[in-house]
């Protein structure tokens, strides 16, 4: 079986474009390029995204705010088509790497209540619920579940990275990707 590499790397004003129209393809357009600029712009914001080799497009991306000690994650997105392939665990486990190393101390995330999907995936990592903020998508005035994710710099959370990594990169090679990091 031939495995296609899969690279997560920081998106720069190049990728602009790119972000963009997964933003479309994801979120029916989300966020404005001028919010997108912000993102890449800030220092306070770690906007990863996640390539192959093998395509011109941009496969996925995830953001986080760095907040005091707190890594807000704002984006987590993976275009359809690569749904269902581990590719969301892989951006997930890599904001949460990323905001480790910048020595965040906790995670946090409002996601939507009926998305069972994604809050799986946030609880498959740890993260559990601590509120509700009623109607707080103005699109349909859904309730969004705050998550959290303490403890990133206990001395034991590396182990855990650990064993995430190895989760993430056999849920990879089913799909037949290989992750690389930069």
């Amino acid at each position: 079986m031939i495995s296609l590499d899969l690279e997560i790397k920081l998106l720069t004003l190049e990728n602009l474009s790119a972000i963009l129209e997964l933003d479309r393809a994801c979120f029916g357009g989300l966020w404005t390029l001028d919010g997108y600029k912000r993102e890449l712009d800030s220092p306070n914001s770690d906007l990863l995204g996640l390539f192959s080799p093998s395509s011109t497009s941009l496969l996925g991306m995830g953001c986080f705010w760095s907040i005091l000690d707190e890594a807000h994650i704002t984006i987590l997105a993976v275009h359809p088509q690569y749904h269902r392939q581990g590719m969301g665990q892989a951006l997930l486990y890599s904001l949460i790497k990323t905001a480790c190393d910048r020595k965040m101390e906790r995670a946090t995330l409002e996601v939507r209540a009926s998305n069972l999907a994604a809050i799986s995936l946030y609880q498959k990592f740890g993260f559990k619920t601590a509120g509700r903020r009623r109607r707080y998508y103005q699109d349909n005035d859904e309730d969004a579940l705050i998550l959290w994710l303490p403890d990133l710099q206990h001395r034991k959370f590396k182990a855990t990275l650990d064993q995430w990594y190895s989760i993430v990169s056999d849920r990879l090679e089913k799909s037949s990707w290989h992750l690389l990091f930069k």
